[in-house]
C-alpha cells in the first residue's frame, strides 16, 4: 500500500502528548514508530492494566487497540475539515500478558470516503500474539463533530 498519512510526516512524541489528559494517558500509552500504512504504539502491563488475576485487562487490550486504529484513522484526514470516529471495534483475546509491555500495531485495511477500517495486533515483548481487534471509523465533517 502506498503512504496513507495526510501529512509528510508524523510526530510520534504529540501523539503521545496529544493523549496524556485523557485514558490513552491514563494506561500508558505511548506512539512509538509507523511506516507508510501502519503505526505502533506500545503500553505496560501494570497495576492499571491488569485484571485482579494479573493478567492484561482485556479492557484495556481495547482501549490500546481503538486509540491506536482511532490516531491512525484520523492521521490519513484532513483534520481541518474531518474528524474520524469509531463505529465498531471488536477483539479477539489470544494468550495473556503479565508483566512489561505490549506492542499494538495498526493497519490500515481500507481507506474510503466516509469509513476506514484497521485491524491491530497487540503482541507482547517476545511477539507473541496477544489480542487481535478490528475497528471501524466513521469520517465525518468537523462541522458535524
Amino acid at each position: 500500500m502506498a503512504k496513507i498519512w495526510f501529512d509528510d510526516a508524523l510526530d510520534l512524541n504529540s501523539l503521545t502528548e496529544n493523549g496524556d489528559d485523557c485514558m490513552p494517558g491514563y494506561v500508558g500509552i505511548r506512539f512509538i514508530d509507523y511506516g507508510d500504512d501502519w503505526i505502533k504504539a506500545s503500553m505496560p502491563v501494570n497495576e492499571r492494566t491488569k485484571q485482579p488475576y494479573g493478567r492484561l485487562h482485556g479492557g484495556a487490550s481495547v482501549v490500546l487497540a481503538e486509540t491506536v486504529g482511532s490516531v491512525g484513522a484520523a492521521m490519513t484526514v484532513d483534520r481541518s475539515k474531518f474528524a474520524t470516529v469509531g463505529m465498531e471495534i471488536n477483539a479477539n483475546h489470544i494468550r495473556p500478558a503479565k508483566d512489561g509491555l505490549v506492542f499494538a500495531t495498526g493497519k490500515a485495511e481500507s481507506i474510503g470516503r466516509t469509513t476506514q477500517i484497521w485491524s491491530i495486533r497487540i503482541e507482547d515483548e517476545a511477539g507473541k500474539l496477544v489480542c487481535i481487534s478490528r475497528i471501524t471509523m466513521a469520517v465525518i465533517s468537523t462541522e458535524r463533530a
